[in-house]
């Protein structure tokens, strides 16, 4: 069994590495630093910044029934914050492994939180 169990860690630590540079790339496309991806409660309260959220929704975060509608509403917000649908929404909640590298290092562009695009300077 000691084989086996080395082959599942490896497999573990490779999707935990993954899912880290994903959320770093993700952060960095939203103009967010990086390394606010991986520090915890800080990157709390900027991936609600991404989404147009106030922070004070991070409370809502550790109440246990209403932190999973929230966490749902909050990831719809993510990908309708880089111009995505519900159904990359779906994507999201339930292949997240594959979709959320997807988000990160595909073409995709935030265009401003919760998908409202960032009125652009006028130019004279």
């Amino acid at each position: 069994m000691g084989p086996a169990l080395v082959v599942l860690i490896l497999i573990y630590l490779g999707i935990v590495g993954l899912m880290i540079a994903s959320m770093w790339k993700i952060f960095v496309k939203a103009g967010k630093p990086g390394w606010a991806s991986i520090t915890p409660f800080y990157n709390f309260i900027v991936f609600l910044e991404i989404v147009g959220k106030p922070t004070w929704w991070i409370i809502l975060l550790f109440i246990p029934p209403v932190n999973l509608v929230i966490g749902v509403m909050l990831i719809h917000r993510l990908s309708l914050s880089f111009g995505k649908d519900k159904n990359f929404t779906a994507g999201l909640l339930f292949l997240g492994v594959i979709y959320c590298p997807l988000l990160a290092f595909s073409e995709s562009r935030y265009v401003g939180p919760g998908g409202k695009r960032q009125a652009s300077p006028v130019q004279s």
